[in-house]
């Protein structure tokens, strides 16, 4: 065991400030044995400095009634409580209860307080670090319970709770909450889900076709059979959602009286615009083009993104209240100082539109990606049937490589320097890249571009061996003596976009590292007073759902600035109870979006079709709904919540029924110390029990537990309360036996209470 120093506390006080150092990386101890068992088998990956000795507190360990009913101070040993004459008379249960915990022999130091704080009996929590290495479960900051898939016989018989994110929302840069919306479209709620997805993401319609859907990649199902179709299913919502945007995105009930301008309708800012118009801001977006929409509108074909989609999303918001100026070039049009004497806050979203140089002698009559897509028709004008070469791996270069074979050029090949197990674009592009018959070159970076006066005829290459350094920093190291030659007739750079600050003038003092506007990274706070700022102006090109996380981000810390209101974002909660369905596994295959045939397809016409409502149930079903399964281990919890028991701590009073329904095992926060325990005196008058099933017949933790608390007047029950211990409502495979155990518990303690 790692060494720790350890402090016999003289106050609660004291206690509680040396949990709440960090400096310290304390953890407290009351009995011993639950703790130290930890810190032997280093189960945890976070192992304590200080262990802080809480038994030498005075005052602790009382049993006292009074005209309220019964106290007992957290440090009450469980074998005292077992044979106190004022529990055994009065609230005998709770005897019962602590008896079935408390020996001589094991665990002669158990307390009460202990006994309800103590770690959860899993087995995966549980594996000794000396064995095999510790794993990373949800409750130690992983984003997977091993038991939905492995050994669950002594886990809950009917569900999970949340206590991290699971792992597809981890990888969603918007922390969309995708377990809690696919149970909504399990049920058949589809506004339930639609809302749940809304919390995070206002538009979804567009991400779900465009987005790389990381939280595809981190999907747990994907280690069984095949990921859920994520994307699918949030195309179906977000379709749902713009076609009845009417109710979805409603203009808010009150005016707040603050005004916001928003300088460009990228994602990052039609994101922001929707969150703070839903709080009553009065917002304006002002955008230099014809059309809103950003990059969404210009950038990306119609194929992938119709432009009715954007369009729709325009119309939706225009009728929440939001105004479009579109045409309006701020910095020249309007300066922004001036938007900023007449506006509450300001938001700068202009996105990254300018080429970036790579220095290639004649880069100047190779022709920008970007420029491309928005201006397709007319730059093919004469180049029909030419040999093009693209230049980039990302979906950009996909999106102009198919969209220049689309148009009638003879061929098109892509030359990326990454490998192509490294390449931005994801795999479904790529995959989409090849089947329109595209050639793609990884690992090669363009040498010199050959021309015959100013016409172009080719591009040599030359072997790129690694894209970044040791510490992933963008370093490509190239291999000068391997070569290769492309003929073509035009160059199209796809390789990135830059930002372009002109607009912001002289007179704006804002603070720029490196052509980017800086700002506080939790607020999106510019150096200057009033003015934020978010999307790819403040970190270069990012995705679409990136650019969304800094949307909502700012868009809290706006509404905090204006209003004096705290921070907060309630679209996350945790210890909400999972349904999981063991049914699951049995779901497969994958539900996939139906494409287009390849001789069908276009430029303006989407390349597929989306999912029917069967389809996107039985694809939800097949969601693992990720949680922690473990159980509550805790004897005399089950006990004092059927007897209405109130917990004192160090910052709370509350029943022990609301704490336990607001966590999950782990029943107080960090630095929090549980000192007391409260039953009303009302609970005299009621008939309580408590009986457990465990596999020993001596002092072992219950497999399942029942306690009862039965009002009875004239043999007839006015009143009931019934808790199961280590249960949670749909059994799995493995302990789905504990249901009928259950069952007879249940049935023995009313038949107790005639």
């Amino acid at each position: 065991m790692k060494n720790f120093t350890h402090i016999d506390a003289e106050t609660l006080n004291q206690a509680a400030e040396l949990l709440s150092d960090k400096q310290k990386h304390a953890r407290l101890i009351a009995g011993g044995t639950d703790l130290l068992s930890v810190l032997k088998h280093k189960l945890e990956p976070d192992y304590p400095d200080t262990i802080v000795n809480l038994k030498t507190v005075q005052g602790l360990d009382y049993i006292e009634e009074d005209e309220k009913g019964l106290k007992i101070g957290a440090a009450a040993k469980l074998g005292d409580i077992a044979s106190s004459p004022l529990v055994k008379e009065g609230y005998n249960a709770l005897a019962d209860a602590a008896k079935s915990v408390a020996t001589p022999l094991v665990r002669n130091l158990a307390t009460i307080g202990g006994n309800l704080c103590q770690e959860v009996r899993c087995w995966y929590y549980r594996y000794p670090d000396e064995i095999g290495g510790r794993i990373k479960c949800l409750r130690k900051g992983g984003d997977t319970c091993n038991a939905m898939t492995g050994e669950n016989r002594n886990h809950s018989v009917f569900g999970a709770r949340k206590v991290n994110l699971s792992g597809c929302s981890q990888n969603c840069p918007a922390h969309v909450d995708i377990p809690e919306y696919l149970t909504k479209l399990r049920s058949g709620d589809i506004d339930g889900a639609a809302a749940i997805l809304m919390a995070s993401n206002p538009i979804p319609a567009v991400t779900s076709r465009v987005c790389t859907h990381f939280c595809q990649m981190n999907c747990k199902r994907k280690g069984y059979d095949e990921n859920v179709n994520i994307g699918g299913l949030e195309r179906f919502v977000g379709d749902y959602i713009l076609k009845n945007s009417s109710r979805f995105m409603a203009p808010p009930d009150g005016e707040s009286g603050k005004k916001v301008a928003i300088v460009g309708s990228g994602p990052a800012g039609l994101t922001a615009a929707y969150y703070l118009r839903k709080q009553g801001h009065s917002v304006l977006i002002y955008d230099k083009m014809e059309e809103a929409g950003g990059l969404l509108r210009y950038a990306i074909p119609d194929y992938r993104l119709p432009k009715d989609i954007v369009r729709k999303l325009i119309e939706a918001l225009e009728h929440m209240g939001i105004e479009f100026r579109t045409g309006v070039e701020i910095g020249k049009d309007i300066p922004v100082s001036g938007l900023v004497k007449e506006f509450d806050s300001v938001f700068l979203n202009t996105g990254a539109w300018k080429r970036p140089l790579i220095g290639l002698d004649g880069e100047e009559f190779t022709t920008f990606g970007l420029d491309f897509l928005i201006e397709v028709n007319r730059w093919m004008e004469g180049k029909i049937g030419r040999d093009i070469i693209v230049v980039g791996g990302g979906n950009v270069a996909v999106d102009v490589a198919i969209t220049a074979k689309r148009m009638g050029a003879a061929s098109v090949t892509m030359a990326c320097l990454e490998a192509e197990g490294e390449m931005p674009a994801s795999e479904e592009e790529i995959g989409r890249a090849r089947e329109e018959g595209i050639t793609i070159l990884p690992s090669w970076g363009p040498k010199e571009i050959l021309r015959d006066g100013k016409d172009i005829v080719g591009l040599n290459l030359k072997r790129c061996t690694s894209v970044f350094d040791e510490k992933g920093r963008f370093s490509p190291v190239y291999d000068e003596n391997e070569t290769s030659t492309l003929h073509g007739s035009s160059i199209l750079m796809a390789v990135g976009q830059k930002t372009d600050l002109s607009f912001l003038g002289e007179d704006m003092e804002l603070e720029v590292n490196r052509g980017l506007i800086s700002v506080e990274p939790s607020t999106m706070k510019t150096s200057m007073d009033k003015v934020f700022a978010v999307g790819d102006v403040t970190t270069g090109p990012k995705t679409v759902v990136g650019a969304i996380a800094d949307g909502k981000k700012a868009s809290v810390a706006v509404h905090s600035f204006m209003t004096g209101e705290p921070e907060g974002d309630p679209a996350h909660p945790l210890g909400g109870l999972i349904a999981f369905d063991a049914s699951a596994v049995s779901h497969s295959p994958c539900a996939r979006l139906t494409e287009r045939p390849k001789e069908e397809r276009g430029l303006h016409l989407e390349d597929s079709y989306g999912l029917t409502w069967e389809q996107v149930q039985e694809e939800a079903k097949r969601c693992f709904n990720c949680g922690c399964l473990a159980v509550n281990p805790s004897d005399v919890a089950a006990v004092l919540i059927a007897m209405d028991a109130e917990i004192e701590t160090t910052e709370r009073k509350e029943t022990l029924e609301a704490m336990m329904k607001a966590s999950h095992c782990r029943l107080v926060e960090d630095g929090e110390i549980v000192t007391g325990i409260r039953i009303p005196a009302a609970m005299k008058e009621y008939r309580v029990g408590y009986d457990k099933y465990r596999v020993r017949d001596s002092h072992d933790f219950a497999v399942v537990s029942v306690a009862s608390a039965y009002h009875v007047k004239d043999g007839i029950v006015e009143d009931a309360r019934i808790v199961l211990g280590a249960v949670a409502p749909i059994p799995l495979s493995q302990n789905s036996y504990k249901i009928q155990i259950a069952r007879t518990l249940v049935r023995n303690s009313l038949l107790n209470a005639k």
